[in-house]
Parts: structure tokens; C-alpha cells; sequence
């Protein structure tokens, strides 16, 4: 087979019509390898995240196919549970990736494997895959799991953390490149013993076709009320590691003309309806997620957005996706989380940055992009130029040479 029709299976356990950033950042990379005359085939489950629940067109069966702008898509059963509750999710990982590795029996002629994080069951699928097939395997890390569970508390058991971590260095030493979307966490996996050779840095981006600057979108200002308000946009998952209880807790008292949009959805999302209730807030608006065809058209009627995480150490080595798509669509960032993200903004005078969970910093600095414009505009210009270094056609062609190398040399 020559190089141009390098046959890439790919494991996901998150893929459109999904539209979180683990789906985003797999389906945009796979297009871009079919353009780049790759084949692709990707082994996934049926739609269902965040609220575990299958979407409407699809079903839950064994093994069933379809064909997404190029790329082959095979859908396998899985446990389907909604994201709450550490021990039925684990259920819901392991039943994914036995599924996968029985179907890429189904799947021939596969020059390398890839299979990405951030639970890790989907790697111990690849990696089985890899050794059955005799083909190199690429571990992509989104996240350092089980660390970012710790980071949470979402589990109390150390000692099943501890038999977890021994699983990852052991697919970290066994995989023949790992690819990771952070510095930092190539300097967190490099410190705990693996070869620095190995591992790679593609970091996330932005598919510049589908996000770009336009007006506000008038029909939806009219459907929300939201006209003439100054708009914090939050779009993403509503879990544990967001902290948007801290958010809410800090927004009882500001100028009436700021008004907070929190679209999407998780686990943390009935206990924060609660809490909104509870604070009796009027300068808010939840919404669930919506398909990403309509993503667009929200962000449009946003200000800035607003991009919190708990503070942690562990967060400190992330940097989240959302960042990318507000950019490019010159949306100021407003952004809680410290370490290599908060070195982008700040590089690109992209937004300002608060200390996590510090709710005067966050007040002062929501206050400056609120009231200064003409610091605003600087940072709209700011945006533009982070978004075009963080171009996902870039970024994509960046991983498909990395493929190659494991395939060819």
C-alpha cells in the first residue's frame, strides 16, 4: 500500500453527531486525512453524550455502519449510562472498548492504529488492537486520566487510582507514540519515566471554515431576550471540573446589562438549575446543548466566554477547546483556569485571565472587558491572530505526518 492510501483505524469513543471536543477534534482530523487522500475508518458507539441517552436516528445495536464525509464509521454496542457516577461511566468505557476490539476484527488491511483518551479504556482497546493486528499503535492523550479524576474527587479509592495509574504508564511505555495536546502534559508523562522521544505535542484547534466572526444573530437575541445585553457565553459540558457553581455564586449583584448564557450539558447541570433557583437569579439563561450546526449561531450573540476549571494543579496542564472556537469567532476570553492556557490568552492579548475560583479577580477583570471598549477591540484583534496559529487543517496535517512516520519510518 503506498503512502497516500494509508489506511488509519481510529478508536473514539466520542464522535459527531456528538459534538463535545474529544468528537470535534477526531472527526475534523479524520476529514482532513481523507482529503489528504488517507483512508480512515473509525470505530465509535452509538451518539449519546452528555446525557446518555441515544440520539434520535440512531439505535444501540451490535454493530451497524454509515459513512461520514469520507469516513467510514462502524458503531458498536455499548453500556450506555448517563455521565454521573464513576463506577457505572467505567462500565460504560470498558463495554465500549471490549466492543471495539471485537469489531476491528471486521476491519482489514489496517496500516496503524489510533485510539484516544480522555478515559483510557479506549487506549487498552488500541493497544490490544495493535497487538493482534502486528500494526504500530498511537496513544493520543486529551487529558491525564486517571489524574484529572483525583483532580475532582470523584473517586475516593487511591488504591484503584494507584492500579489505573500503573495501567496508563504501562500503555504510555507499550504505545510507539504518544500524541498529547499540551506541553505540560508532555512534561508530566516525560517526568514519570517515559521516553521524551516517544511522545509528541499536537495541541487543539479550530476548523476555521465552520467558526468565523459575524453579526449577532438577531432571531435568537429576539428568542432569548437578549437584546441589548451584554452577553458571558459558557458553552460546553456542565461537570465537576467547571466550577460553574462558583460562577452563579458570584454574579448575584453585577450591572443589570450583564446577562450569563450557560448552553450544554452534564452531570453538574440539575444541581446548578437548583442553585439558580436557590440564588433566585434573573441574569442568567440555561439551555441545552444544541446540534453544532447551531453552535455558531450562539456564539454569535455572546460578548465574551467564559471559560472556567476548578482550581487545581492538575488543570493547570490543560487547555480547553472552547478557547479556539470563541477566537475565531473574535470573542474575548474570559478564562479561569491557570498555567499553559492562561500563557496563550495572555501571548495573544486574547481576553484577561482570573484566578480560579477568586471571585473579586473574576468581578474586576469581567468589569475591564465590560466597560473598556477600546481594550475589548484590542482583544478581538488578539483573538484573531490566536485562531489563525491554532488553525485545525495545520494541526491535522501535523498528526497525519507523525502517523506516517509510525507506518513508514
Amino acid at each position: 500500500m503506498n503512502k497516500k492510501s494509508t489506511h488509519i483505524l481510529f478508536i473514539s469513543d466520542n464522535f459527531p453527531p456528538e459534538v463535545n471536543a474529544p468528537a470535534t477534534r477526531t472527526y475534523e482530523h479524520c476529514k482532513e486525512w481523507v482529503n489528504a487522500g488517507s483512508k480512515v475508518t473509525v470505530i465509535t458507539c452509538a451518539p449519546n453524550f452528555p446525557k446518555g441517552k441515544v440520539f434520535e436516528g440512531y439505535k444501540n445495536k451490535l454493530y451497524q455502519k454509515e459513512t461520514i464525509d469520507g469516513i467510514e464509521v462502524i458503531r458498536v454496542w455499548s453500556y450506555i449510562t448517563s455521565n454521573a457516577g464513576f463506577f457505572k461511566r467505567v462500565l460504560d468505557y470498558i463495554s465500549f472498548a471490549k466492543m471495539a476490539f471485537f469489531a476491528s476484527f471486521f476491519v482489514r488491511k489496517v496500516d496503524v492504529i489510533v485510539s484516544t483518551s480522555p478515559q483510557f479504556f479506549s487506549a487498552v482497546s488500541g493497544y490490544f488492537i495493535a497487538l493482534f493486528k502486528r500494526k504500530p499503535w498511537i496513544m493520543e492523550v486529551r487529558d491525564i486520566w486517571p489524574e484529572s479524576i483525583r483532580a475532582v474527587n470523584a473517586m475516593k479509592s487511591s488504591k484503584i487510582l494507584d492500579f489505573l495509574e500503573k495501567v496508563e504508564l504501562f500503555l504510555y511505555r507499550k504505545a510507539t507514540k504518544v500524541v498529547v495536546v499540551t506541553d505540560s502534559f508532555k512534561r508530566n508523562i516525560t517526568e514519570r519515566g517515559i521516553n521524551p522521544d516517544k511522545i509528541e505535542i499536537v495541541k487543539n484547534g479550530v476548523y476555521l471554515d465552520n467558526f468565523k466572526a459575524k453579526a449577532k444573530e438577531d432571531y435568537l437575541l429576539k428568542k432569548l431576550n437578549l437584546k441589548g445585553k451584554f452577553v458571558v457565553g459558557y458553552i460546553g459540558t456542565h461537570g465537576m471540573a467547571h466550577k460553574l457553581d462558583f460562577i452563579l455564586n458570584s454574579i448575584l449583584n453585577l450591572d443589570s446589562n450583564i446577562h450569563f448564557l450557560f448552553l450544554g450539558d452534564g452531570a453538574e447541570k440539575q444541581k446548578l438549575l437548583q442553585l439558580n433557583k436557590k440564588l433566585n437569579l434573573n441574569n442568567t439563561t440555561f439551555i441545552d446543548f444544541v446540534s453544532k450546526n447551531e453552535i455558531q449561531d450562539y456564539i454569535s450573540i455572546t460578548d465574551i466566554a467564559l471559560v472556567p476549571l476548578k482550581k487545581s494543579d492538575t488543570f493547570k496542564t490543560v487547555i480547553p477547546s472552547k478557547i479556539f472556537e470563541n477566537a475565531a469567532m473574535k470573542k474575548p476570553i474570559l478564562l479561569g483556569v491557570e498555567g499553559e492556557s492562561k500563557e496563550i490568552v495572555e501571548k495573544y492579548n486574547a481576553g484577561l485571565c482570573f484566578e480560579p475560583e477568586n471571585k473579586e479577580d473574576f468581578i474586576e477583570k469581567l468589569d475591564k472587558l465590560f466597560k473598556d471598549k477600546e481594550f475589548y477591540a484590542e482583544c478581538q484583534q488578539g483573538c484573531d491572530n490566536l485562531a489563525n496559529d491554532f488553525d485545525r487543517k495545520k494541526k491535522a496535517m501535523d498528526m497525519l505526518e507523525i502517523i506516517k512516520q509510525c507506518v513508514y519510518g
